[in-house]
């Protein structure tokens, strides 16, 4: 089995670099996409209570270690806290319950999905009869401050943020006791978000990088990353898949990368990324095709962008 490359955090944790994403993955596909994950040597799962999948992918979890394949200090979990829960008294109760969900004591790393609070309730994306959020202003910094005390209570190991900007990072930073160890942020070969990742880097904070291939498909009028001619060049230079290419790419910035997929081949093909290295060169070549192209949180068609904490209505 290939060896999986390991980071480490500003609090001398480690993380396996490549984690299997599991947004967009539907409940009855994602059982047997974690199990195989599991199987070819993933150890590092990405999760969210928003995905609607988090028993599933505990399921598959409490299955591989019931075989003997894993323990459950071999793997690395992430969640993530959702918006509706951004009041500090919220936020253990809403860890308790993605924990019950996976079936697990604690988490590796839990991550504030967004700086943006929603009104709380059941409904995780409440909005107005026009379509626009409801809103809580809860300060992001008063959420984090209640994070912090999550670790202190030993629920969770390590705390990040998500979707955030480089002034609400600076932020962050100058306000809090315990450090975010990652920022995890949409990056990926059309948006290689240079700056914050720049700032981060120099704030010791790693980079988790989430759809690493633009999201194929998703919108069909756009072009496909995995078949920009750059990319198709490039990989068949290196004897590689397009996505490994892009894969690749993320690692050599020293990005954690968590590609979602379903499909055993893919997730295979996903993992076979630690035995070549693209030059100086071929990264120049990728960081060229940047062109600031979101598809994640865009401001122009997003029925959040009038939140007073959106991450993206400035530069970075």
């Amino acid at each position: 089995m290939m060896a999986q490359q390991i980071v480490k955090f500003n609090n001398g944790n480690t993380c396996p670099i490549l984690g299997l994403g599991t947004w967009q993955s539907k409940p009855n596909e994602v059982i047997q996409a974690v199990k195989d994950a599991i199987d070819i040597g993933y150890r590092h799962l990405d999760c969210a209570p928003v995905y609607g999948n988090e028993p599933e992918v505990g399921a598959a979890v409490a299955a591989k270690i019931k075989e003997g394949v894993i323990k459950r200090e071999d793997i690395f979990i992430t969640s993530k806290l959702w918006n509706t829960n951004h009041q500090p008294d919220l936020v253990e109760p809403a860890l308790k319950k993605t924990l019950n969900n996976l079936g697990l004591e604690y988490l590796d790393l839990y991550l504030m999905h967004t700086p943006m609070g929603f009104k709380p309730g059941d409904d995780p994306f409440p909005t107005d009869a026009d379509g626009k959020s409801l809103n809580d202003d809860t300060d992001y910094v008063d959420t984090w401050h209640a994070m912090e005390n999550l670790v202190k209570k030993g629920l969770v190991k390590n705390i990040g943020v998500s979707n955030f900007n480089y002034q609400q990072m600076e932020r962050i930073l100058s306000k809090c006791k315990i450090k975010p160890v990652t920022n995890q942020i949409e990056c990926h070969p059309y948006l290689i978000e240079k700056k914050v990742c720049d700032f981060c880097n120099s704030k010791g904070v790693l980079i988790t990088a989430y759809c690493p291939f633009a999201k194929p498909g998703l919108n069909v009028d756009e072009p496909v990353l995995l078949e920009d001619s750059t990319i198709t060049v490039l990989a068949t230079k290196c004897k590689k898949t397009p996505a490994q290419v892009v894969l690749r790419y993320q690692i050599q910035r020293g990005h954690i990368v968590i590609p979602k997929s379903v499909t055993k081949s893919r997730i295979q093909e996903n993992f076979n990324i630690f035995d070549f290295e693209l030059s100086s060169e071929d990264m120049d070549t990728i960081n060229s095709m940047n062109c600031n192209k979101r598809v994640g949180l865009r401001a122009e068609n997003f029925r959040f962008s009038h939140h007073k904490y959106f991450p993206y209505n400035t530069e970075f």
